[in-house]
């Protein structure tokens, strides 16, 4: 039996580079997040992908990102950096739901 190694950073700059392509549209976003699924083990990463999708990167205990300022390691399509109404908040929760 071989164990799979836990690389949440390897992860982490799949996801990003994938968002930060696709770009502020949410259906491109969906897109590639419902495609990457069947390549990416999203329940070994959920944490990881919740962080990236909440605040738009990894986060550490306590709440600081774990990006060093690198933007390759940060994206702005995120719930943290979405217009302050109820729809765009809805629309967010509705692509991670997806």
């Amino acid at each position: 039996d071989e164990k799979e190694k836990f690389e949440p950073t390897v992860f982490r700059d799949t996801i990003v580079q994938g968002l930060n392509e696709a770009g502020s549209d949410l259906e491109a976003i969906a897109k590639f997040l419902d495609a990457t699924g069947s390549r990416l083990d999203y329940r070994r990463y959920a944490d990881t992908l919740f962080d990236i999708l909440v605040a738009g990167s990894m986060l550490a205990p306590g709440g600081t990102r774990i990006d060093d300022n690198d933007k390759t390691k940060m994206t702005n399509h995120c719930v943290f950096f979405a217009d302050e109404d109820h729809d765009a908040i809805r629309n967010y929760a509705q692509v991670s739901e997806g």
